[in-house]
């Protein structure tokens, strides 16, 4: 079942929770994993390339700016929570990276401003993606890159499940959801069909350059029996091996503006 895109009741969308009181912050404790796996995803698509300006959208406390500002002169946090850009200051301190409070359908950006964006772990939180999509196509300049991750419906377990039971993957995006939602614009929470997604970025003009499956061996019981290291060390080599299957529970989608 397909979650409709909360609004603040003025048609805009609300992609920011962590007004709430949530501490985004400790979502990351005992996550050294995943945070690995997705660093050498973006590793292995900036490697031998440099850019002029690049935001990360919707960032977060700016766990990924620093390795952007390795491939990029100028480095903007686009975040729209007041409270994620406050737990940012410690974290970006003693560095010249930026920080823009904005919303990624509604980007506080110049057109062809920019030519690198990445946009982690936000997908989970847009349904209907169109407007962010556009905005990103906007303020890329002609021929810029954007590193767009998303969450990944149709990761190996579920393929298997569905072929099993002779169904096919829903090819809208589906809430995941584990808790009835508190407030009428309640954050979404979905995983989404991948070639859906790469079908709409195509529409929307850009080029799909490169993909890759991140986090493969996402698992709590893995991470209790094997040390970090060595499951960083397995899930180098899989992420361009399993791209083509779709395999892990995050895709990360490296695309050009035409």
């Amino acid at each position: 079942m397909s979650e409709t895109t909360p609004t603040n009741g003025s048609g805009k969308k609300v992609a920011n929770q962590y007004e709430r009181g949530y501490d985004y912050t400790k979502y990351w404790d005992n996550r050294d994993y995943e945070h690995a796996a997705e660093e050498h995803a973006l590793r292995t698509l900036l490697k031998g390339k440099s850019f002029n300006h690049a935001a990360d959208i919707g960032g977060g406390f700016g766990r990924l700016c620093l390795l952007l500002r390795q491939y990029a002169d100028k480095v903007t946090l686009a975040e729209p929570a007041a409270s994620q850009l406050e737990a940012a200051k410690s974290v970006l301190a003693g560095t010249d990276i930026q920080m823009l409070q904005t919303q990624a359908d509604d980007l506080a950006f110049p057109n062809g401003s920019l030519d690198l964006i990445t946009m982690v772990r936000v997908m989970h939180h847009i349904p209907e993606p169109s407007k962010e999509f556009a905005e990103i196509y906007r303020v890329l300049r002609q021929g810029g890159t954007a590193i767009i991750e998303v969450a990944n419906y149709g990761h190996y377990k579920n393929r298997r499940a569905f072929k099993k039971a002779g169904k096919e993957l829903p090819k809208e995006p589906v809430s995941i959801r584990t808790v009835t939602a508190d407030e009428p614009d309640a954050i979404a929470f979905v995983n989404h069909n991948v070639d859906t997604v790469t079908e709409a970025l195509q529409d929307q003009g850009f080029k799909i350059i490169n993909k890759l499956s991140v986090s493969n061996l996402r698992s709590e019981t893995l991470k209790k029996i094997l040390p970090t290291g060595l499951m960083v060390a397995i899930e180098k080599p899989l992420q361009k091996r399993l791209a083509k299957k779709n395999f892990g529970p995050s895709i990360f989608l490296e695309v050009r503006k035409r």
